[in-house]
């Protein structure tokens, strides 16, 4: 058990540490928004989709082998908005506050929180197995996203406008864009990327999880975070408890063991997604209660996945 232990500080302290130096730099005044706001355009439109197309484009991971842990990943995502959708509907009153609500429980930091703790907890091989399998995710996060948070959409009325909408995003996304030319260059069998362009790919990717991190970090606020509302506190639940655990009811379903469990657990158990802030916000949602929602879980969640990590570990599940 105490190696069991070892091994969930192990994938969990480097992030937590990365946060709390982000925290720090921030509270001395070393990190400005104006820092936070273009590193995080950084990350989002260049180095993270390089790291993901790298990672796919020269991993030696079998796709087929993927089915399973993408399909289970895909019945714990429409669950969790199923329920979360029938449990805003039943006792929210808002519009502005359901889709929010609804998000802060299904999306899940996969980009950063959630890869970064799968890289640390099994390498090369994690981190393409891991972005494979966000690459499928990402495209439901999204369309989901823009399904529950559209109800309070001004501007947008007619069924054709949300159907085009929701093409532009997906279109537009460039950690999507990435993965997708991934799986084309991997389709058509081309050469492994080597010389100058890997070297290039290498270095911008190495920054994006750090950076990342660093970002998430210096955005968090402790008052917002200790002093959580009725509703984010709720959502703060289904994100931190239900969702691990569904995760693993799943996975066990689906005779999921080692790599694959520890990926859809580390993927599931992490803190509600950055974007959902950005994402309510840019269409009239709760921006408060999805900001608590995101600070609290971002903290929370990591002891979690380590507590988490640690008993599946402990009993041969990842």
């Amino acid at each position: 058990m105490s190696a069991a232990i070892i091994f969930a500080i192990t994938i969990v302290l480097p992030n937590l540490v990365l946060m709390g130096l982000g925290f720090f730099m921030q509270r001395r005044g070393e990190i400005s928004q104006a820092f936070i706001d273009q590193a995080s355009k950084m990350v989002f439109n260049y180095a993270l989709p390089c790291l993901l197309f790298f990672s796919v484009a020269n991993s030696s991971v079998d796709y087929s082998q993927q089915i399973v842990l993408i399909g289970a990943g895909l019945l714990v995502t429409l669950l969790l908005f199923g329920g979360a959708e029938v449990y805003a509907r039943c006792f929210i009153e808002q519009p502005e506050d359901q889709g929010v609500f609804v998000q802060g429980i299904f999306r899940s930091n996969m980009a950063i929180l959630g890869l970064a703790t799968v890289a640390n907890a099994y390498g090369e091989v994690g981190l393409s197995v891991g972005a494979v399998y966000m690459g499928i995710i990402t495209i439901v996060f999204n369309v989901l996203a823009v399904i529950t948070l559209s109800r309070v959409t001004t501007g947008i009325t007619t069924l054709r406008g949300r159907v085009l909408m929701i093409g532009k995003k997906i279109i537009a996304n460039p950690l999507i864009i990435a993965l997708v030319s991934a799986f084309v260059y991997k389709a058509l069998g081309l050469p492994t990327l080597q010389g100058v362009i890997l070297q290039t790919g290498n270095l911008l990717a190495a920054i994006a999880l750090p950076l990342a991190l660093i970002c998430a970090g210096a955005t968090i606020d402790i008052k917002s975070m200790l002093s959580p509302s009725g509703l984010s506190m709720q959502a703060s639940i289904g994100r931190i408890i239900i969702a691990p655990l569904l995760a693993v009811a799943v996975g066990w379903g689906f005779g999921l063991t080692g790599v694959h469990m520890g990926v859809l657990f580390l993927m599931v158990a992490s803190p509600t997604a950055a974007a959902s802030y950005v994402m309510a916000k840019a269409m009239d949602g709760n921006e408060v209660l999805a900001a608590n929602i995101l600070a609290f879980t971002t903290v929370v969640s990591l002891f979690g996945m380590a507590i988490g990590a640690a008993i599946l570990r402990g009993a041969g599940w990842m």
